[in-house]
């Protein structure tokens, strides 16, 4: 484990549907010499599927297991409570699949923190459940570090899971387990629909929302180049005389996460225009400090705008 600040309880999260496979994993890590060395642990399981710890070999160990049945009494005040009866140095958490993340991630104490984040998923369901509960799934994958699909088979299309993984964060590894025990991880490479290492680049009305994704992860590979798109302006009094925002809404997943996804964009003639307003944009992109920033992030030095009609489709989305 890296070092850690001094009292600072890691927690080791674990999400997925039902099934997923999440606790079989939870016992191979807790009897596992490597993680398992007698310091003291506290397990909170928040849904209760067929496989189950053993609780009195476990606490041998020096490991704690509580459940937690109710979203209500995943708070503050009981984690707080749990850790200190349990005088534990760490927490692994397996969280219930229906219950949205930032619950969790608002009720941690100050001094605890997510270390690692894994998702568990069926392969041979996991599709149904992103058609039919696609806010949850998304809520699960745009924060883990990695997916494990479980009872992968050669029967199941790689490319569709592949893409809903991507749809949602390009960071995420992507892991297939067979019910042999054999594991293959993904290596499909996902080219960007233009060439980033041009020294101008023409963002298509369909794209923006790959191209606002990719800028904001890694906005260091467009320092320097030209950026050419359309979009939607947003400007404020409070905002310096020369900037403004232009950016589109995004759909990640359903209607209600739609979000403006915007740049900060510096011109001599910002006054001149108009809150939702459409126009195409010409500039360079520069990795620096912008107020609308709070901080570092790219912003778009404007050589030319013109008024544009609004795209055919004016949600972007990653498909």
């Amino acid at each position: 484990m890296a070092d850690l600040p001094e009292n600072f309880i890691p927690v080791y999260l674990f999400t997925g549907f039902l099934e997923a496979g999440k606790t079989k994993f939870i016992a191979q890590t807790l009897n596992d010499p490597r993680f398992n060395t007698g310091e003291s642990t506290l397990v909170i399981l928040c849904e209760e599927g067929e496989e189950e710890l053993d609780e009195k070999e476990l606490a041998k160990s020096n490991i704690k297991i509580v459940t937690i049945d109710e979203q209500e009494d995943l708070n503050e005040a009981n984690i707080k409570r749990l850790v200190d009866e349990a005088q534990a140095k760490r927490v692994l958490v397996e969280y219930n699949g229906m219950w949205q993340l930032k619950n969790l991630f608002d009720a941690l104490p100050e001094d605890m923190g997510v270390y690692q984040e894994m998702c568990f998923a069926d392969a041979t369901t996991f599709v149904n459940y992103n058609q039919n509960m696609r806010s949850l799934v998304v809520d699960k994958l745009q924060t883990a570090e990695i997916i494990i699909f479980n009872r992968y088979n050669d029967s199941i299309d790689m490319m569709t899971l592949h893409k809903i993984c991507r749809g949602v964060t390009r960071g995420i590894n992507i892991a297939y387990e067979y019910t042999d025990g054999r594991v293959k991880y993904d290596d499909i490479q996902d080219p960007l629909p233009f060439d980033v290492n041009a020294p101008e680049i023409k963002v298509e009305d369909r794209d923006y929302a790959l191209w606002y994704r990719d800028v904001m992860e890694e906005p260091q590979k467009y320092n320097g180049k030209i950026m050419h798109f359309k979009g939607l302006v947003a400007s404020d009094p409070k905002f310096p005389v020369n900037a403004f925002a232009v950016g589109r809404h995004v759909m990640t997943c359903c209607v209600e996460d739609i979000q403006y996804m915007a740049v900060a964009a510096e011109w001599d003639d910002a006054r001149s225009l108009k809150s939702r307003d459409w126009v195409n944009v010409t500039g360079r992109i520069s990795f620096e400090r912008s107020r609308l920033y709070k901080g570092k992030g790219p912003v778009l030095h404007i050589t030319k705008v013109t008024k544009a009609e609004p795209p055919a489709q004016e949600v972007a989305t990653f498909y």
